[in-house]
């Protein structure tokens, strides 16, 4: 029989007693913090000392300062202990946020003071009250300093198509492929989760062999609920490599449909039987919450700008919060979009006064792609009309060609959501719109999910496909392989701008090394 504990939170303390465990008990502690009654928040968790259950995980790490997160089984005051040195001797001791049912019993830290291109090790625990800590979780980061070459690696589309951890096949191991590259950091492109996509025991792929999932209650229906998207985030942190990536490689995460559902835009009713919420905006908020509790980001805007030195500035962008309507996608209209007006000039602002030798825009949506959302409506920017810009191309023809005229160059676009990887080059002698710079969109994933592709290419702004890994049928499994990431390699010296797009287990498909213009 297991001793259980009820805890009470109110304001921000808590109180505890200890109750004999049954099976009754037990059922209550696998539903921890799920209860709010009037302002309290009653979880029932096993007794002795917190347990992080999820591991540990930083981001946002440039320049002097990054976040650390984890996740505790009960309510508990978050410390970090942050070193250059792996035995943590002379280590600082900082006292982070009191995890609560709150926030899921979720936490992160902002740590400052560090050292760019100096390796940061980071110890977290968890303290229930003066007698009860956690074991403590490792990890570690380090932000590139300012002489030094930048390497990051970039996917994204997780657990996707009902492809979950199949441990028949080594789990998600293309995290372990991307720790292998040692990056400086990892950057999500989007579809942290399939929050819309189930994940059931067994999939019979075409070829005989069955697909064997760990599922979970959270994995058995579509997100709706608040409790429901958290665990989409738990589920994939089950994974192994994932964890250990995490532990290991700082992030920097974006968003894009799948964290909400598939293909959605503001103000949407859904027609989905799935659904009894239909309010796309109110399941957008309530994935939104659970992404910001979940992943370690900053608050404010989801795009962002991370400046690395002379050698690298990236754009973070956001097109799905700000998002119109998916239709005909050949309207008139400048000001609709996917960016919205003050993304929009933030991003000319920042690419006009950006000094870095390489602008990089992490866009979570293709440019060129013609990706449909059924009869006569289009998800992305292009439409597939080869000609002059309509509709969202507008808002990407003012941008290009503002800063166009204003001298900027050196600029690429890293992108995944397709499902497939891919090398795109546009250039305005192909193009039906000739005032921009010729630029490199590079796509990769997924990282664990169905494979599809290729898609057809739209003319408007030129772009030739210089390098396609697709499967041959759409929707392939993991187990067949097409899964990919990408790795942006800049060198201190002469820099170069390297890119090697990568399969499942890193070996490099195909590479292009780009000269900086100035």
């Amino acid at each position: 029989m297991t001793d259980w504990e009820i805890v009470t939170v109110t304001s921000g303390l808590w109180s505890r007693r200890r109750v004999l465990g049954t099976g009754a008990a037990a059922t209550l502690g696998a539903a921890a913090g799920s209860a709010l009654l009037s302002g309290r928040a009653a979880a029932f968790v096993p007794a002795g000392r917190p347990v992080l259950t999820h591991g540990v995980q930083s981001g946002d790490a440039v320049g002097n300062s990054a976040y650390v997160w984890t996740r505790a089984d009960r309510v508990g005051r978050m410390f970090v202990e942050v070193s250059e040195r792996p035995d943590f001797r002379h280590a600082r001791v900082l006292r982070g946020p009191l995890l609560t049912p709150d926030t899921d019993f979720t936490g992160k830290l902002r740590l400052t003071g560090l050292r760019p291109g100096q390796k940061t090790f980071y110890r977290v625990q968890v303290e229930a009250d003066a007698r009860l800590r956690s074991e403590p979780l490792i990890g570690s980061l380090a932000a590139p300093g300012r002489n030094d070459g930048i390497r990051f690696v970039w996917t994204g589309d997780i657990a996707g198509q009902g492809y979950g951890i199949n441990p028949e096949i080594g789990g998600m191991r293309i995290f372990r492929a991307m720790r292998d590259v040692k990056p400086d950091f990892y950057l999500c492109s989007g579809d942290n989760i399939y929050a819309d996509g189930v994940i059931p025991e067994t999939i019979a792929l075409p070829d005989g062999r069955i697909w064997r999932n760990i599922t979970t209650p959270a994995k058995r229906k579509v997100a709706e609920t608040l409790d429901e998207y958290r665990g989409n985030y738990a589920y994939n942190l089950l994974d192994a490599n994932l964890r250990a990536f995490a532990a290991e490689v700082p992030q920097i995460n974006q968003w894009d449909d799948h964290e909400v559902r598939n293909n959605w835009y503001p103000g949407q009713i859904l027609d989905d039987p799935r659904y009894t919420e239909k309010r796309v905006d109110v399941l957008a908020a309530r994935a939104k919450q659970a992404y910001r509790e979940w992943v370690p980001v900053p608050d404010g805007p989801i795009y962002r700008k991370l400046s690395f030195g002379p050698l690298l500035d990236l754009f973070v962008l956001d097109m799905r919060t700000y998002k119109d309507p998916n239709d005909g996608n050949v309207y008139a209209d400048p000001k609709r979009g996917l960016l919205g007006r003050e993304q929009r000039e933030w991003l000319i602002r920042g690419l006009t006064q950006s000094r870095a030798s390489w602008k990089v825009i992490a866009n979570d949506l293709p440019l060129g792609l013609v990706v449909g959302d059924g009869p006569g409506a289009y998800e992305g920017v292009a439409q597939g009309d080869n000609g002059a810009p309509k509709g969202r191309e507008l808002e990407f023809a003012e941008i290009l060609r503002t800063v166009h005229r204003r001298g900027v160059e050196n600029i690429v676009f890293v992108t995944a959501d397709v499902h497939y990887s891919a090398a795109h080059h546009y250039d305005p002698a192909r193009a039906a719109v000739g005032d921009f710079t010729p630029f490199w969109e590079f796509v990769s994933g997924p990282a664990n999910a169905g494979a599809f592709g290729p898609g057809a290419l739209d003319g408007t702004f030129g772009p030739r496909a210089e390098f396609v890994s697709a499967p041959p049928r759409q929707n392939a499994s993991p187990a067949e392989g097409f899964q990919h990431f990408g790795e942006v390699d800049i060198d201190r010296h002469s820099r170069e701008l390297t890119v090697r797009l990568r399969d499942l287990d890193g070996a490099v498909l195909w590479a292009k090394t780009l000269p900086a213009a100035r």
